[in-house]
């Protein structure tokens, strides 16, 4: 069976098309057609002046609605992403913070079990440590940071193998050139994060197969005085490699949008993508209290307990294409492709996500004019925005 979407501007990897259609057949896109005419049989859905656009991945989060992903239960990614898919991520790779050997084993099975739910939108785990400077750590417990052994890592992976797609460690710490190279042997995207590195240590990451920045300006170094002289940090260097890729929290705090901006007219949307880094926070009520203590809710963000760092975002994909546009001046043509093909590249699924075209996915979504999302589409079944089905 069919269905059919018109009514709406629809992104394409070419540009926009208007008058135009998107043809469904049951979990894919059939076809982009260049009109409206009603296909014989189809189901009809009128986006209504909305722009039509593809679902966003987002490569980078820890949790939502109360859950998190450390939590090592089933039902805690179910929630957590079940809340992210209603606010536009129909790809998600949750994310562990620095974690004990045990929690990460946790996450793999839960990874694991979700994968082949028809109606999950889980592709793959993201680990977000352990190895990094302590230094750096911001919202990662500093007890649990270790060097990084083989005898862990390897361990690690041979019982994640297929299902960790993301590792993030910082260069500079004992055993990390060895270990970006290892994992990379399983097809892992490894990522600088929680960093001391300066130019020397990127560049030797990048030769060990490092080839994405962390929350991007985040816990690493900008240029710095060394005795009476200036050197370049972290940010510099990448920003002057134009094959590494970054993410950037682009909830308008994490980073100012002038800096967002400044990110994306030198690296481009081709290597920048946006993520939330999300916490279990998001889509909480005021009164929610996380049992931990760790964190607080203030002024938008999430802040450690103490004030000391932001430890993450309460934002979901449909408020960073907002804010790449009304605040960091990006088009929203590329605002769009930072959420969903960039991305899609990074974590090499773009043979099904990341756009609207023939033979991937169909994963939609609709934001009307001031760019708030109205429709959820994955797999082509509808999610949110029933109001805006209809048949002829």
């Amino acid at each position: 069976m069919y269905t059919q979407i018109v009514g709406g501007r629809i992104y394409t990897p070419s540009g926009w098309i208007d008058g135009g259609s998107v043809l469904i057949e049951g979990k894919k896109i059939r076809a982009i057609l260049n009109t409206e005419i009603p296909v014989e049989g189809a189901y009809r859905i009128d986006a209504r002046g909305s722009y039509i656009i593809p679902g966003g991945i987002e490569m980078h989060v820890h949790g939502a609605a109360g859950a998190d992903f450390m939590d090592g239960t089933v039902e805690a990614f179910r929630t957590a992403a079940d809340y992210h898919l209603l606010n536009g991520t129909t790809t998600i790779f949750p994310t562990l913070s620095t974690s004990s050997y045990e929690t990460i084993m946790k996450g793999i099975e839960c990874t694991e079990a979700l994968i082949p739910e028809e109606t999950s939108t889980v592709e793959g785990l993201h680990l977000e440590g352990p190895y990094f400077s302590v230094k750096m750590a911001g919202a990662q417990l500093p007890e649990l940071i270790r060097a990084a052994h083989p005898e862990e890592y390897m361990k690690i992976m041979e019982r994640g193998n297929g299902i960790i797609r993301r590792w993030d460690a910082a260069p500079e710490i004992e055993g990390t050139l060895e270990f970006g190279r290892y994992v990379k042997k399983f097809n892992v995207v490894t990522a600088i994060a929680h960093t001391e590195a300066g130019e020397k240590e990127i560049k030797d990451a990048w030769e060990h197969g490092y080839t994405l920045a962390t929350h991007f300006y985040n816990a690493m170094k900008v240029s710095h005085k060394k005795g009476v002289y200036k050197v370049p940090g972290a940010v510099e260097t990448i920003l002057d490699m134009p094959d590494f890729d970054i993410e950037v929290i682009c909830d308008g705090i994490h980073v100012p949008p002038l800096m967002v901006h400044l990110a994306y007219a030198t690296k481009g949307r081709e290597r920048m993508a946006l993520t939330t880094d999300a916490l279990l926070y998001t889509g909480t009520p005021p009164d929610f209290k996380d049992p931990t203590g760790h964190a607080i809710v203030e002024d938008g963000v999430c802040k450690l307990s103490d004030r000391s760092a932001l430890a993450g975002s309460v934002a979901t994909m449909d408020r960073l294409i907002r804010t790449a546009v009304k605040q960091a001046r990006i088009p929203l043509i590329d605002a769009v492709y930072m959420a969903t093909a960039t991305p899609a590249r990074i974590m090499g699924i773009e043979a099904d996500k990341g756009a609207l075209e023939a033979g991937r996915d169909a994963d939609v979504l609709f934001l009307n004019e001031d760019l708030q999302l109205r429709f959820v589409m994955h797999r082509g079944r509808v999610v949110r925005g029933q109001e805006f089905l209809y048949n002829d």
